[in-house]
């Protein structure tokens, strides 16, 4: 017997049969599956990235190609005296960084800066906090291995993070250029723009010693802190030169690798070509036996 089909119901059928085999092919009783191919992932770097809801609270990311779960970080953090600067200082830093850790993510921020009445104590460090948290919690394919690189009070920051906030120890290593790092150094409180500092900083022109050894990064050295290299100049008109010294003592005391690096005729970080050169050469040096 011959049963009659029109052609219509025909294709309906064979089409039918062939999203069914398509279907029991992709099956997870298959023991056959497609590959999951990620490709490397591109170069980007993305500017401006609002990591809080201030106007100051930006930054900007650099992302290397091939990036992975082991890509460590460079933080840069400018200096302006808490009350002034802004990422953009440290952009000259960012073609050197770029030529000799090629696999390694940068991050250049700005943070919420000081006034009177509005201190950069705890606001600013609350701010690189908030850097990382924002980091930690992006999909941006990579560690959270942490270098910091910090001139003046860009400096101060990332050695106070680095040696009292950062509990999880992310941080591998400091750089510190003219940084303050003892504000207890009978050099700092006879300094005339001691009380200046001490309004900027924690709101109070003559701070009480708890107040000014809290936000003192050399009080809370311990010998889990990150190896520092430091950079310091003998004619720094706002760094007495004491502060170098208090800090590779403290660090030597207990047993942190440190490079304690001291330039007679410097300024506040205004120097010289040739001394520029060392301060680089150095830094990639140090970043290659402690941050690679």
């Amino acid at each position: 017997m011959f049963i009659l089909i029109n052609k219509n119901a025909m294709k309906k059928y064979l089409f039918g049969l062939l999203l069914i085999g398509l279907l029991s092919g992709c099956s997870s009783d298959d023991d056959t599956t497609t590959p999951d191919i990620t490709l490397p992932l591109e170069a980007e770097n993305i500017t401006n990235i609002a990591y809080g809801t201030h106007a100051q609270q930006t930054m900007d990311v650099y992302l290397p190609a091939g990036r992975d779960e082991n890509t460590k970080i460079i933080v840069l953090v400018h200096g302006g005296s808490w009350v002034g600067g802004s990422k953009e200082d440290m952009n000259f830093m960012i073609p050197t960084i770029q030529t000799e850790f090629p696999d390694h993510a940068i991050v250049n921020i700005n943070y919420r800066l000081a006034s009177l009445g509005s201190p950069a104590y705890p606001k600013q460090i609350n701010d690189i906090e908030s850097v990382i948290e924002f980091i930690e919690t992006n999909n941006y394919h990579i560690s959270d291995d942490y270098a910091f690189v910090g001139t003046s009070a860009g400096a101060h920051l990332s050695m106070l993070y680095s040696y009292k906030y950062d509990t999880e120890h992310d941080v591998k290593a400091v750089v510190d250029i003219v940084g303050p790092a003892d504000f207890t150094d009978p050099e700092y409180t006879i300094h005339p723009l001691y009380e200046q500092s001490g309004l900027i900083l924690v709101g109070d022109a003559n701070p009480p010693l708890e107040v000014i050894t809290e936000v003192s990064p050399v009080a809370h050295i311990t010998s889990e802190a990150p190896p520092t290299l430091s950079f310091y100049g003998g004619q720094d008109p706002l760094i007495p030169a004491t502060q170098g010294p208090l800090l590779k003592a403290k660090l030597d005391e207990v047993g942190v690798y440190n490079e304690f690096n001291f330039y007679p005729d410097g300024g506040h970080g205004d120097w010289n070509v040739q001394i520029m050169q060392e301060v680089f050469s150095k830094t990639i040096l140090f970043l290659e036996n402690y941050h690679e």
